[in-house]
C-alpha cells in the first residue's frame, strides 16, 4: 500500500476506542456504539480502533474482542474505517484473533509486539512473519516496550518491512524519542513507502517533524479537532500555531499521568465522561479508579484548557 493510499484511506488521526464497562465491569456494548456515533459526528478521527491499548485488549477475553469488532463494524456501517488491534501474548492466538477480524471484514490490524515472554528479535520477526502468511489483511506493528518488556529495534522492522502485508509501525514514542527516526531510516530502501505513526499523544510535535505520517491518539476522544489543526498548521509552516494548539493536549496527558501512572485510563474516562457525557464507566480492574485528589486536577485542567466550563 502506497502512503498517500493508506492517508486517503486511514487519515492521520486513528481513535483507539475506549472500552465502556457496567457497574459490574462487563463490557456496555451499547454505550459502545452510542460513543462511536458521538465520535463520527463531531468528526474527531479518521479511523477507529477496535481492542488496542485504550481499549485495554489484554484486559478483555478473546470473545469480548471478537464482539467489540463486530459492534464497531456494525456502528460504523462504512462511515469510517475500523482498524483492529488482534494481538495477544502468542503467536497462536494472535493468528486465530487476527483472522476473525478478517473473517468480519476488517482489513488492517495493529498487532502489538507479544508480551510477558519478552522475546528476542529473531523470536519477533518469526512472531510476525508468521501472521502475515496466515492472512490477507494488511498489519501494522505496534511497539510499545513499557508495557510488552522489550523493544523493537530498527534493523528488526527494516526486515519486517520487506514483506508484502506488514505496511507500517506504530510507535510509542515517549520511551524512545528518536526511534521514529530510527525506524524511517531503516525502512527507506526496503519499502519506501512504509508508514510510520506515532502513539503517544505527548509526542505529537517531536514525531511530525520526525516524519510521522500521523498518531494514534486516545486523547482524539476529546482532542479530535485540535490534533487535526495542529498538523494542518504544521504542514503550512506554522510552527507557533502548531505549537500553541499542542500546549493544552501536552497538559491534559501530564494530568492523566498523574502519581505514576502509565496507562492513563484511569483518569481519561472520567475526562472523556466529563466531556462527552457518555458513561463509559472506570477501567477494568486490576487498574485503580481515579482518586479524589486526582480527579481535582484532572477538572482544573480541563476548565484551565477550556473543554469544561462547570
Amino acid at each position: 500500500m502506497k502512503k498517500q493510499e493508506f492517508t486517503a484511506k486511514y487519515g492521520k488521526i486513528l481513535l483507539p476506542l475506549v472500552t465502556p464497562y457496567d457497574k459490574n465491569e462487563e463490557i456496555d456494548y451499547n454505550k459502545y456504539a452510542e460513543l462511536i456515533e458521538y465520535l463520527i459526528k463531531n468528526d474527531l478521527c479518521d479511523s477507529f480502533i477496535v481492542t488496542g491499548t485504550t481499549g485495554e485488549a489484554s484486559l478483555l477475553t478473546f470473545e469480548e474482542r471478537v464482539k467489540l469488532m463486530e459492534v464497531a463494524v456494525k456502528t460504523t456501517a462504512g462511515r469510517k474505517p475500523v482498524i483492529a488491534g488482534t494481538g495477544c501474548a502468542s503467536t497462536k492466538e494472535t493468528i486465530s484473533l487476527t483472522k476473525k477480524a478478517e473473517e468480519i471484514g476488517i482489513d488492517l490490524c495493529l498487532i502489538v509486539c507479544p508480551f510477558y515472554n519478552k522475546p528476542t528479535q529473531q523470536g519477533i520477526y518469526n512472531h510476525y512473519k508468521a501472521i502475515a502468511a496466515s492472512t490477507t489483511v494488511n498489519i501494522m506493528l505496534y511497539n510499545i516496550p513499557i508495557f510488552v518488556g522489550v523493544n523493537m529495534e530498527a534493523d528488526t522492522v527494516a526486515k519486517l518491512s520487506a514483506i508484502r502485508n506488514i505496511i507500517g509501525v506504530k510507535d510509542e514514542a515517549g520511551i524512545n524519542p528518536t526511534q521514529v527516526t530510527d525506524y524511517f531510516l531503516a525502512t527507506e530502501k526496503t519499502n519506501p513507502d512504509f508508514i510510520i505513526f506515532n502513539g503517544d499523544d505527548i509526542m505529537l510535535l517531536p514525531t511530525i517533524v520526525q516524519g510521522a505520517m500521523g498518531i494514534v491518539s486516545g486523547g482524539a476522544h476529546i482532542f479530535g479537532h485540535e490534533i487535526r489543526a495542529i498538523f494542518d498548521a504544521f504542514e503550512k509552516g506554522d510552527t507557533n500555531k502548531a505549537k500553541e494548539l499542542f500546549i493544552p493536549l501536552y497538559k491534559f496527558c501530564k494530568s492523566c499521568g498523574q502519581n505514576g501512572r502509565i496507562l492513563p485510563n484511569s483518569i481519561m474516562r472520567p475526562a472523556i465522561e466529563l466531556v462527552t457525557g457518555i458513561n463509559v464507566g472506570p477501567a477494568r480492574s486490576p487498574l485503580a479508579p481515579i482518586m479524589d485528589k486526582e480527579k481535582e486536577v484532572l477538572i482544573a485542567t480541563l476548565k484551565e484548557i477550556g473543554k469544561l466550563h462547570l
